[in-house]
This record gives C-alpha cells, structure tokens and sequence, in this order.
C-alpha cells in the first residue's frame, strides 16, 4: 500500500510539511535521519542544521523569557532530560526542533530514524530505498533535506562551533557574544563580502580573510566592501587554527600566509565561514533536476515543484540564496498544500 505522502527530512521545512499534510488527514511518514558516525561528521543527524545552533532569536513568538514552563509541558520528558539549561534569552536550536517534531507527532505525523538513500521518481507510485532496507512507496513525496555548511574541517573549527564559530552571519551575527567585538569571516565571494557588511553593523571590526590577492565577489560588492572603514581584508592568508578556551570560547585566530612562512594571530570573539554550502541531494542519482549549484531546482515561480509531477522541495535543498529557519518553514508549508491539492486533483484522497 502507497503512502499518501513521504517527507525527506526533519528541519523546519520538513517539520512544518509534517505538521500541514498531518492536520489535512493525510497521515504523513517523516523519514527524520538515521543517526549514523557519517550523519554526525556531516552535520545531517536528525533534526537539521538548527539542532546543532544554541540561541534562536529571529524565529518568530519566541521572545527572550523564562520558557522553562512552556518546554517542560510541551515535550516529553525524555527529551526534556538531554536539553541545556534554559538561559532565558529566546530559545535554543534544539528546543526549537524538538517543539516542531512535537507538534507534528501530535497532530498523527509517523516518524522513522532512518535515511532515504535511494528514490525511483520514473514510475508512481513513488518508491524510496531506506539505509535499513525497506523499501516505501509515496503518492507524493516532499524532499526537505537541507544544506549543510561548508567547514575547512580543522579540530578547533569544530571544537568551537556555537561558542564562537558560525556559518551564518545573519542567524548569529546580533548575539551579545559578538556585539562591540572583533570577528573574522573567511572567504572570498559574493556571500563572505555580504557577511562581512552584515557583521560590522554590530562588530568593532571585521576581518575578511581570503587565501588570494583578489576577491571572486561581484564588483558592486567590492565596492561596499572597501568603502566600509569597519572592514579589513586579511590578502594571502588561511585561517590555520581557531583560538580559544572552555570558558569564553572563541578568543582569537592564527592565520597562515599563502605566499611565504608567515604567521599572525588575531584577538577575534566570532570566526565566521563563507566558503559556501553543499545541498543533501546525493541520494537524487539525477532524478531530479538540480540548479547549477546542486540545489534541487523548483520549476515553477511561486510554487515548490520540482522537474518530477508529485515530487515537491521545501527548506534549503532548494533555497541557496535566504537559507532562514523562518524561510524554510514557509515553503514547507508551500510544499505541504501544493501536495495536498496535487492529490486532490488526482482523487488519492
């Protein structure tokens, strides 16, 4: 028996695609993730990009306050036990991703901890492959499975990420730790000089670190970039470690120089990467067409069809320019109603 609808995913644009096509009686099957040693190198373990963030202060009804009471009788214990201390300003990733799957569980949304790692979109009903072998069919399905940021991969990028180390300037850049301080972006396009901008409204200054000695970004960007007093560019150099210590996290960076044996070290609070993002679209093998940047390519303005009839994308998998937690539930709910009435028109429900 087919699946009225399967969603690949479990970020906000999974979750909110859960929570829609649960309420519209379509009894969605959630495949959140495997929880897997490859997922946790990744960054792909269940729940998404979010879970892995502390503070969330632009989601939208979560005010800085005391939720404690809130959370303790929105989820379940369980969940509640593994959870950080509430620090009482807006709320953290985590919390936030275990609200969302709450509310999708509570309204019938069924969930598997496992991987779709492979998909036939040729025939219909739909057939999806899982890590653990089973095989699924879907009336319809919703591909929600997000972008992971790109990392350089050094031990101390990672040992402190969240307590200084970010990939996203917007999501971060207006938190107390980084206010009034120095930080540092590394890269050299479009997004680096864009991040950059964005953090010296808040920091004291920005360095901007790039390995050339010319930048790949737009020249209107260039523009803004050099015109900012609040912005120096770091030429010829690699961030080659990540200072820091337990208790303040973030303290500093070495840099490498690119042409000779130079070494230099900088007092920053926030190091920020800007050397792109990579869309979980691997296990597609093609049946799906991508953008040129491997994001699953919405066909239709205003719509989330993809190039497959009954097949919809929703969150960062197809969303390389906002990459929001806000945006990525929106088009979760898109997705949701676009499958909902592609159903309808059929007569599947």
């Amino acid at each position: 028996m087919s699946e009225n609808v399967v969603i690949i995913g479990s970020g906000p644009a999974g979750w909110t695609a859960a929570i829609y096509t649960a309420r519209a009686n379509l009894r969605p099957l959630i495949f959140e993730g495997a929880v897997t040693a490859e997922n946790q190198e990744k960054g792909t373990l269940p729940l998404g990009q979010l879970n892995l963030t502390t503070e969330v202060e632009n989601y939208p009804g979560f005010p800085a306050g005391n939720l404690l009471q809130y959370l303790d009788s929105a989820l379940p214990a369980d969940k509640r036990a593994y959870m950080a201390p509430h620090t009482g300003h807006g709320i953290s990733g985590p919390e936030l991703m275990e609200l969302m799957r709450q509310q999708a569980v509570n309204f019938g949304a069924r969930v598997v901890t496992d991987d779709i790692v492979r998909v036939d979109f040729k025939t219909h009903p739909f057939k999806l492959f899982a890590l653990s072998g089973e095989l699924v069919q879907a009336k319809a399905v919703i591909v929600a499975t997000g972008a992971r940021a790109n990392y350089l991969g050094l031990p101390s990028e990672d040992r402190f990420k969240n307590r200084g180390v970010s990939a996203c300037a917007v999501c971060d850049g207006a938190l107390p730790r980084f206010r009034d301080r120095p930080l540092i972006v590394v890269g050299g396009g479009d997004s680096a000089v864009e991040e950059a901008t964005y953090l010296s409204k808040f920091a004291s200054r920005v360095y901007l670190v790039h390995r050339r000695d010319s930048l790949r970004a737009s020249k209107i960007m260039q523009d803004r970039l050099f015109a900012n007093s609040k912005i120096t560019v770091k030429w010829n150099r690699t961030l080659e470690e990540v200072l820091g210590n337990d208790e303040k996290g973030v303290t500093g960076a070495r840099l490498k120089s690119t042409v000779d044996d130079q070494h230099e070290e900088i007092e920053v609070s926030g190091v920020f990467l800007a050397i792109g993002h990579t869309p979980n679209t691997s296990f597609l093998e093609g049946q799906l067409e991508l953008t040129a940047k491997g994001y699953i390519k919405w066909t239709t303005p205003a719509r989330t069809y993809t190039s497959v009839e009954g097949v919809f994308a929703a969150g960062d998998v197809a969303d390389d320019y906002y990459r929001q937690a806000i945006t990525a539930a929106g088009t979760g709910c898109m997705a949701a109603l676009d499958a909902e009435r592609w159903l309808a028109s059929r007569g599947e429900h």
